[in-house]
Protein backbone atom coordinates (compact mmCIF):
# COMPACT_ATOMS: atom_id res chain seq x y z
CA UNK A 1 0.00 0.00 0.00
CA UNK A 2 2.91 2.35 0.75
CA UNK A 3 4.43 1.72 -2.67
CA UNK A 4 1.12 2.74 -4.19
CA UNK A 5 1.23 5.98 -2.19
CA UNK A 6 4.69 6.82 -3.51
CA UNK A 7 3.69 5.95 -7.06
CA UNK A 8 0.57 8.08 -6.76
CA UNK A 9 2.61 11.06 -5.62
CA UNK A 10 5.08 10.58 -8.47
CA UNK A 11 2.20 10.43 -10.96
CA UNK A 12 0.89 13.77 -9.72
CA UNK A 13 4.39 15.21 -10.13
CA UNK A 14 4.59 14.03 -13.73
CA UNK A 15 1.22 15.56 -14.55
CA UNK A 16 2.28 18.91 -13.07
CA UNK A 17 5.50 18.85 -15.10
CA UNK A 18 3.58 18.03 -18.28
CA UNK A 19 1.12 20.85 -17.78
CA UNK A 20 3.94 23.32 -17.14
CA UNK A 21 5.71 22.29 -20.35
CA UNK A 22 2.47 22.40 -22.38
CA UNK A 23 1.96 26.01 -21.39
CA UNK A 24 5.49 26.89 -22.40
CA UNK A 25 6.24 28.08 -18.93
CA UNK A 26 9.75 27.86 -17.59
CA UNK A 27 9.85 26.02 -14.27
CA UNK A 28 10.95 28.90 -12.06
CA UNK A 29 11.49 28.73 -8.31
CA UNK A 30 7.84 29.66 -7.75
CA UNK A 31 6.52 26.87 -9.91
CA UNK A 32 8.98 24.42 -8.33
CA UNK A 33 7.64 25.32 -4.90
CA UNK A 34 4.08 24.86 -6.13
CA UNK A 35 4.95 21.48 -7.56
CA UNK A 36 6.59 20.31 -4.34
CA UNK A 37 3.64 21.51 -2.27
CA UNK A 38 1.19 19.61 -4.46
CA UNK A 39 3.21 16.38 -4.20
CA UNK A 40 3.62 16.73 -0.42
CA UNK A 41 -0.09 17.37 0.09
CA UNK A 42 -1.03 14.44 -2.11
CA UNK A 43 1.37 12.08 -0.32
CA UNK A 44 0.09 13.22 3.09
CA UNK A 45 -3.50 12.68 2.01
CA UNK A 46 -2.76 9.22 0.69
CA UNK A 47 -0.76 8.27 3.80
CA UNK A 48 -3.61 9.37 6.05
CA UNK A 49 -6.06 7.39 4.01
CA UNK A 50 -4.06 4.18 4.44
CA UNK A 51 -3.12 4.47 8.12
CA UNK A 52 -1.33 1.44 9.57
CA UNK A 53 -3.46 -1.28 11.18
CA UNK A 54 -3.30 -1.09 14.97
CA UNK A 55 -2.60 -4.00 17.29
CA UNK A 56 -2.66 -3.49 21.07
CA UNK A 57 -0.14 -5.65 22.90
CA UNK A 58 0.28 -6.24 26.64
CA UNK A 59 3.96 -6.53 27.65
CA UNK A 60 5.98 -6.75 30.81
CA UNK A 61 8.62 -4.04 30.81
CA UNK A 62 11.54 -6.42 31.36
CA UNK A 63 10.09 -9.32 29.37
CA UNK A 64 11.44 -10.74 26.13
CA UNK A 65 8.48 -9.52 24.09
CA UNK A 66 9.37 -5.97 25.11
CA UNK A 67 12.93 -6.59 23.85
CA UNK A 68 11.65 -7.84 20.50
CA UNK A 69 9.26 -4.95 20.02
CA UNK A 70 12.11 -2.56 20.79
CA UNK A 71 14.18 -4.15 18.00
CA UNK A 72 11.18 -4.29 15.69
CA UNK A 73 10.50 -0.57 15.99
CA UNK A 74 14.17 0.44 15.89
CA UNK A 75 14.50 -1.27 12.51
CA UNK A 76 11.21 0.06 11.16
CA UNK A 77 9.73 -3.41 10.75
CA UNK A 78 6.35 -2.15 11.97
CA UNK A 79 6.23 0.53 9.26
CA UNK A 80 7.30 -1.95 6.61
CA UNK A 81 4.49 -4.30 7.67
CA UNK A 82 1.92 -1.50 7.81
CA UNK A 83 1.14 -2.07 11.48
CA UNK A 84 0.89 0.30 14.44
CA UNK A 85 1.91 -1.55 17.63
CA UNK A 86 0.42 0.03 20.74
CA UNK A 87 2.00 -1.44 23.88
CA UNK A 88 0.59 -1.47 27.38
CA UNK A 89 3.20 -2.19 30.05
CA UNK A 90 1.88 -4.35 32.87
CA UNK A 91 3.45 -5.72 36.02
CA UNK A 92 2.50 -9.37 35.61
CA UNK A 93 0.98 -12.02 33.38
CA UNK A 94 -2.12 -11.96 35.56
CA UNK A 95 -2.59 -8.27 34.78
CA UNK A 96 -2.27 -9.13 31.09
CA UNK A 97 -5.04 -11.70 31.39
CA UNK A 98 -7.33 -9.12 32.94
CA UNK A 99 -6.48 -6.65 30.17
CA UNK A 100 -7.22 -9.21 27.47
CA UNK A 101 -10.50 -10.30 29.01
CA UNK A 102 -11.60 -6.67 29.41
CA UNK A 103 -10.82 -5.91 25.75
CA UNK A 104 -8.20 -3.25 26.52
CA UNK A 105 -5.52 -5.22 24.63
CA UNK A 106 -5.66 -7.54 21.64
CA UNK A 107 -2.77 -9.85 22.45
CA UNK A 108 -0.60 -10.97 25.37
CA UNK A 109 1.77 -13.78 26.34
CA UNK A 110 0.56 -16.72 28.41
CA UNK A 111 0.54 -20.52 28.20
CA UNK A 112 -1.62 -23.16 26.56
CA UNK A 113 -2.57 -24.46 30.00
CA UNK A 114 -4.44 -21.24 30.81
CA UNK A 115 -5.95 -21.08 27.32
CA UNK A 116 -7.47 -24.56 27.58
CA UNK A 117 -8.82 -23.78 31.05
CA UNK A 118 -10.42 -20.57 29.79
CA UNK A 119 -11.91 -22.32 26.78
CA UNK A 120 -13.50 -24.86 29.12
CA UNK A 121 -15.10 -21.93 30.94
CA UNK A 122 -16.51 -20.53 27.69
CA UNK A 123 -13.86 -17.99 26.65
CA UNK A 124 -12.85 -18.29 22.98
CA UNK A 125 -9.11 -17.58 23.34
CA UNK A 126 -6.38 -19.27 21.31
CA UNK A 127 -2.61 -19.82 21.57
CA UNK A 128 0.25 -19.47 19.07
CA UNK A 129 3.83 -20.53 19.99
CA UNK A 130 6.22 -17.81 21.11
CA UNK A 131 9.04 -19.39 23.14
CA UNK A 132 10.25 -22.77 24.33
CA UNK A 133 12.75 -21.28 26.79
CA UNK A 134 12.33 -23.02 30.13
CA UNK A 135 13.98 -22.66 33.49
CA UNK A 136 16.04 -25.05 35.57
CA UNK A 137 16.99 -26.12 39.05
CA UNK A 138 20.03 -23.97 39.85
CA UNK A 139 22.67 -24.84 42.45
CA UNK A 140 26.04 -23.41 43.54
CA UNK A 141 28.97 -24.53 41.39
CA UNK A 142 30.39 -26.77 44.16
CA UNK A 143 27.03 -28.27 45.17
CA UNK A 144 26.83 -32.08 45.51
CA UNK A 145 23.35 -31.98 43.95
CA UNK A 146 23.55 -33.61 40.50
CA UNK A 147 19.98 -34.71 39.85
CA UNK A 148 16.44 -35.03 41.16
CA UNK A 149 17.27 -37.76 43.66
CA UNK A 150 19.83 -35.48 45.33
CA UNK A 151 17.09 -32.97 46.16
CA UNK A 152 15.70 -35.20 48.90
CA UNK A 153 16.23 -33.59 52.29
CA UNK A 154 17.43 -30.34 50.72
CA UNK A 155 15.94 -26.84 50.89
CA UNK A 156 14.42 -26.26 47.45
CA UNK A 157 13.10 -22.81 46.51
CA UNK A 158 10.35 -22.63 43.88
CA UNK A 159 9.70 -19.48 41.84
CA UNK A 160 5.97 -18.85 41.83
CA UNK A 161 3.67 -21.01 43.92
CA UNK A 162 2.46 -24.57 44.45
CA UNK A 163 0.82 -24.62 40.99
CA UNK A 164 3.87 -23.41 39.04
CA UNK A 165 4.06 -25.55 35.87
CA UNK A 166 7.78 -26.30 36.12
CA UNK A 167 7.41 -27.37 39.74
CA UNK A 168 4.53 -29.70 38.89
CA UNK A 169 6.45 -31.22 35.96
CA UNK A 170 9.52 -31.72 38.16
CA UNK A 171 7.35 -33.43 40.78
CA UNK A 172 5.75 -35.63 38.12
CA UNK A 173 9.14 -36.83 36.86
CA UNK A 174 10.38 -37.42 40.43
CA UNK A 175 7.32 -39.59 41.13
CA UNK A 176 8.40 -41.96 38.36
CA UNK A 177 11.44 -42.70 40.53
CA UNK A 178 9.24 -43.03 43.65
CA UNK A 179 10.38 -39.66 44.96
CA UNK A 180 7.83 -37.29 46.46
CA UNK A 181 9.63 -33.95 46.40
CA UNK A 182 6.76 -32.15 48.07
CA UNK A 183 7.14 -34.40 51.11
CA UNK A 184 10.83 -35.31 50.94
CA UNK A 185 12.34 -31.86 50.36
CA UNK A 186 12.05 -28.63 52.34
CA UNK A 187 10.01 -26.51 49.92
CA UNK A 188 9.80 -22.71 50.00
CA UNK A 189 8.01 -20.49 47.48
CA UNK A 190 8.79 -16.95 46.47
CA UNK A 191 8.92 -14.32 43.75
CA UNK A 192 11.75 -14.86 41.21
CA UNK A 193 13.69 -11.65 42.03
CA UNK A 194 13.67 -12.47 45.75
CA UNK A 195 14.73 -16.07 45.19
CA UNK A 196 17.54 -14.90 42.92
CA UNK A 197 18.96 -12.80 45.75
CA UNK A 198 18.61 -15.65 48.25
CA UNK A 199 20.27 -18.07 45.82
CA UNK A 200 23.28 -15.77 45.43
CA UNK A 201 23.44 -15.42 49.22
CA UNK A 202 23.43 -19.23 49.62
CA UNK A 203 20.23 -19.36 51.68
CA UNK A 204 18.79 -22.31 49.73
CA UNK A 205 20.37 -25.55 48.53
CA UNK A 206 18.68 -25.34 45.12
CA UNK A 207 16.37 -22.96 43.25
CA UNK A 208 13.87 -23.78 40.51
CA UNK A 209 13.27 -20.56 38.61
CA UNK A 210 12.44 -19.08 35.21
CA UNK A 211 14.93 -19.10 32.34
CA UNK A 212 15.90 -15.41 32.47
CA UNK A 213 16.64 -15.60 36.20
CA UNK A 214 18.60 -18.80 35.52
CA UNK A 215 20.69 -16.81 33.03
CA UNK A 216 21.56 -14.26 35.70
CA UNK A 217 22.46 -17.00 38.19
CA UNK A 218 24.60 -18.77 35.56
CA UNK A 219 26.47 -15.56 34.92
CA UNK A 220 27.15 -15.38 38.66
CA UNK A 221 28.76 -18.82 38.71
CA UNK A 222 25.84 -21.10 39.56
CA UNK A 223 25.03 -24.13 37.41
CA UNK A 224 21.96 -25.86 35.99
CA UNK A 225 21.58 -29.23 37.68
CA UNK A 226 18.13 -30.16 36.32
CA UNK A 227 17.11 -28.43 33.09
CA UNK A 228 13.36 -28.27 32.49
CA UNK A 229 13.75 -28.97 28.78
CA UNK A 230 15.25 -32.34 29.80
CA UNK A 231 12.37 -32.89 32.22
CA UNK A 232 9.68 -32.40 29.57
CA UNK A 233 11.46 -34.79 27.20
CA UNK A 234 11.64 -37.38 29.98
CA UNK A 235 7.89 -36.95 30.43
CA UNK A 236 7.21 -37.78 26.78
CA UNK A 237 7.77 -34.62 24.74
CA UNK A 238 9.51 -35.22 21.41
CA UNK A 239 11.36 -31.89 21.39
CA UNK A 240 11.54 -28.43 22.97
CA UNK A 241 8.00 -27.38 23.89
CA UNK A 242 6.76 -23.82 23.42
CA UNK A 243 4.80 -23.50 26.64
CA UNK A 244 4.59 -19.71 26.30
CA UNK A 245 2.77 -18.17 23.36
CA UNK A 246 0.77 -15.30 21.98
CA UNK A 247 -2.79 -15.42 23.31
CA UNK A 248 -5.72 -13.63 21.69
CA UNK A 249 -9.42 -13.95 20.99
CA UNK A 250 -10.30 -16.31 18.12
CA UNK A 251 -13.07 -14.05 16.77
CA UNK A 252 -10.71 -11.07 16.76
CA UNK A 253 -8.12 -13.21 14.94
CA UNK A 254 -10.64 -14.17 12.26
CA UNK A 255 -11.40 -10.50 11.61
CA UNK A 256 -7.71 -9.53 11.64
CA UNK A 257 -6.03 -12.46 9.91
CA UNK A 258 -3.81 -10.30 7.68
CA UNK A 259 -2.80 -8.08 10.59
CA UNK A 260 -1.78 -11.09 12.69
CA UNK A 261 0.23 -12.60 9.83
CA UNK A 262 2.13 -9.33 9.39
CA UNK A 263 2.70 -9.01 13.14
CA UNK A 264 4.05 -12.56 13.41
CA UNK A 265 6.30 -11.99 10.39
CA UNK A 266 7.68 -8.76 11.88
CA UNK A 267 8.39 -10.36 15.27
CA UNK A 268 10.09 -13.27 13.50
CA UNK A 269 12.34 -10.76 11.73
CA UNK A 270 13.11 -9.18 15.11
CA UNK A 271 14.08 -12.61 16.45
CA UNK A 272 16.36 -13.12 13.45
CA UNK A 273 18.06 -9.78 14.11
CA UNK A 274 18.65 -10.73 17.75
CA UNK A 275 20.00 -14.10 16.61
CA UNK A 276 22.68 -12.67 14.32
CA UNK A 277 23.60 -9.35 15.93
CA UNK A 278 25.44 -9.23 19.30
CA UNK A 279 25.47 -5.42 18.98
CA UNK A 280 21.70 -5.33 19.38
CA UNK A 281 22.08 -7.06 22.75
CA UNK A 282 24.44 -4.34 23.87
CA UNK A 283 21.78 -1.78 22.96
CA UNK A 284 19.18 -3.74 24.93
CA UNK A 285 21.43 -4.14 27.99
CA UNK A 286 19.76 -1.33 30.03
CA UNK A 287 16.34 -2.89 29.40
CA UNK A 288 17.53 -6.38 30.33
CA UNK A 289 19.32 -5.12 33.48
CA UNK A 290 21.91 -7.89 33.45
CA UNK A 291 24.20 -7.25 36.40
CA UNK A 292 27.01 -9.80 36.10
CA UNK A 293 29.85 -9.72 33.59
CA UNK A 294 29.06 -12.03 30.68
CA UNK A 295 25.39 -12.16 31.59
CA UNK A 296 24.30 -10.81 28.20
CA UNK A 297 26.02 -13.72 26.47
CA UNK A 298 24.12 -16.19 28.63
CA UNK A 299 20.83 -14.36 28.06
CA UNK A 300 21.45 -14.44 24.32
CA UNK A 301 22.27 -18.15 24.30
CA UNK A 302 19.19 -19.14 26.31
CA UNK A 303 16.93 -16.79 24.36
CA UNK A 304 18.06 -18.25 21.02
CA UNK A 305 17.58 -21.79 22.29
CA UNK A 306 13.96 -20.89 23.02
CA UNK A 307 12.98 -19.67 19.54
CA UNK A 308 10.33 -22.15 18.29
CA UNK A 309 11.44 -23.93 15.12
CA UNK A 310 9.22 -27.01 15.03
CA UNK A 311 6.06 -27.62 12.97
CA UNK A 312 2.86 -26.56 14.72
CA UNK A 313 1.61 -30.15 14.71
CA UNK A 314 4.61 -31.25 16.80
CA UNK A 315 3.91 -28.48 19.32
CA UNK A 316 0.27 -29.54 19.61
CA UNK A 317 1.18 -33.20 20.14
CA UNK A 318 3.67 -32.42 22.91
CA UNK A 319 1.32 -29.94 24.55
CA UNK A 320 -1.33 -32.66 24.66
CA UNK A 321 1.12 -35.07 26.30
CA UNK A 322 2.30 -32.60 28.95
CA UNK A 323 -1.20 -31.31 29.61
CA UNK A 324 -2.25 -34.81 30.69
CA UNK A 325 0.71 -34.96 33.08
CA UNK A 326 -0.12 -31.54 34.55
CA UNK A 327 -3.83 -32.31 34.86
CA UNK A 328 -3.06 -35.48 36.79
CA UNK A 329 -0.71 -33.89 39.31
CA UNK A 330 -2.28 -30.42 39.52
CA UNK A 331 -5.93 -31.46 39.47
CA UNK A 332 -8.83 -29.07 39.12
CA UNK A 333 -6.98 -26.34 41.02
CA UNK A 334 -4.69 -26.11 38.01
CA UNK A 335 -6.78 -27.05 34.97
CA UNK A 336 -10.34 -26.45 36.14
CA UNK A 337 -12.89 -28.64 34.37
CA UNK A 338 -10.62 -29.33 31.37
CA UNK A 339 -8.98 -32.72 31.87
CA UNK A 340 -7.54 -32.79 28.34
CA UNK A 341 -6.07 -30.18 26.01
CA UNK A 342 -8.92 -28.52 24.14
CA UNK A 343 -8.66 -29.32 20.37
CA UNK A 344 -9.16 -25.61 19.58
CA UNK A 345 -6.41 -24.36 21.90
CA UNK A 346 -3.84 -23.67 19.17
CA UNK A 347 -4.34 -21.02 16.50
CA UNK A 348 -3.78 -22.97 13.29
CA UNK A 349 -4.26 -20.20 10.73
CA UNK A 350 -0.88 -18.59 11.47
CA UNK A 351 2.28 -18.96 9.38
CA UNK A 352 3.90 -22.40 9.35
CA UNK A 353 7.07 -22.77 11.37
Amino acid sequence: MYRWAAAHGADICRRVNHRVRMNGVRCSGVFLCIRMAIVAAATLAVSSAIAADRIRVAVQKTGTLAWELDILKAHGLDRQAGIDIETTELASTEAGKVALESGSVDLMLSDWLWVTRERALGDDVVFYPYSSALGAVMVPANSPIRGIADLKGKKLAIAGGPLDKSWLLLRALARRSNIDLKAQADIVYGAPPLLQQKALQGENDATLTFWNFCAELEANGMRRTVAMDDVVKSLGAAGPVAMVGYVFNANWAQRNHSLLDRFFAATRQAKDILARSPDEWQRLAPRISASAAGALDVYRQRYLEGIPRRPLGAEVADARTLYSVLAEIGGTDLVGPARELDPGTFYTAGPSE
